[in-house]
């Protein structure tokens, strides 16, 4: 009996002995598999605190790409007072992605730092001048001028008297709003009269009903007013109707938002311009893998900007 007990007994080692062997083995491809799988890359994505649908589609198509191209991306945001981009730097990240919607001699100083220290950069939305210029993705604002342009040429039988109200919600169209008129007045032509009245809402929502009761209670001679922003494009539609301005005064919006769809359908908003943020946040990505990868990417990517109109064109 004993030396049958000792011949089980070392059966019953031999086997778990042998599950272990298979347990560590297990284990091991495991361990290399999760290696394989480990995120080759770690972005960073800069953008302004204004966590509108606009930058959230940005950072939805960065995240696409980074899951894409086995990258991990950290979000952040810009303060001015806390010097978060300057400490970017000291970060150890591989890459970095910005919407430098900062002025531009105390944004090109943070960037300038991240060049120092040869870690790749990218802009987004809004560009800042350099002699070195860095990669830059988004769209024209020349372009996106021409395209509102083009919309309040298109249905206006009479001289157009414009205003643009620009926003503290889209930064980079503000910062580039000289390029914007320019655009406007390249498509409008002969058709502009009077100069280019240029307004500014703060981040309240309501601030566009505000501006406009205001701006045609004054009995302006405005007969087309642009939006740069689409909240406040769905905002100053209610003020029109209200005012009862509807067909007397042309609203051209930003943005694809069923609200605006619906008011385009209805004769109340002219048009829109509709640029693509999740392409620009996918392509940023995109870029900053190129340039770890191969060295070097494209310098400008236009991410292009469409017309929605009742024209069906």
């Amino acid at each position: 009996m004993l030396r049958i007990g000792l011949i089980l007994s070392g059966l019953l080692a031999l086997v778990a002995f042998s599950l272990s062997l298979a347990l560590v083995r297990a284990l091991h491809v495991r361990g290399a598999e999760a290696d394989s799988r480990a995120p080759e890359y770690h972005f960073a994505l800069y953008l302004p605190d204004n966590r509108n649908s606009f930058f959230t589609e940005i950072i939805r198509g960065a995240e696409n790409a980074a899951e894409e191209m086995n990258a991990v991306l950290s979000i952040h945001t810009i303060d001015p007072a806390r010097f978060d981009l300057e400490m970017a730097s000291f970060s150890g990240v591989d890459g970095v992605v910005v919407c430098p919607y900062l002025e531009h001699s105390f944004a090109r100083r943070q960037l300038e730092k991240l060049q120092a220290r040869q870690i790749p950069l990218v802009l987004i939305n809004h560009n800042v001048p350099n002699d070195r210029p860095w990669p830059y993705i988004g769209t024209n604002n020349f372009d996106v001028g021409r395209k509102m342009g083009t919309i309040a040429g298109r249905t206006a039988e009479e001289e157009v008297r414009l205003a643009v109200v620009y926003s503290e919600k889209e930064p980079g169209m503000f910062a580039e709003r000289e390029l914007v008129e320019m655009g406007i007045a390249d498509a409008l032509r002969e058709k502009l009269r009077g100069p280019i009245m240029s307004l500014k809402t703060n981040s309240n929502l309501l601030d566009a009903e505000r501006m406009v009761y205001e701006l045609f209670t004054d009995d302006s001679r405005i007969n087309t007013v642009i939006f740069t922003d689409s909240n406040d494009t769905i905002a100053a539609a209610q003020v029109i109707i209200d005012m009862n301005l509807v067909g007397r005064v042309r609203i051209i919006g930003s943005g694809n938002d069923p609200g605006i769809i619906e008011y385009i359908r209805k004769g109340i908003v002219t048009g829109s311009i509709v640029v693509n943020p999740e392409k620009i946040g996918y392509q940023a990505v995109k870029s900053l893998v190129e340039l770890r990868s191969a060295g070097y990417t494209s310098t400008s990517v236009d991410t292009g900007v469409e017309i929605v109109d009742g024209s069906g064109r």
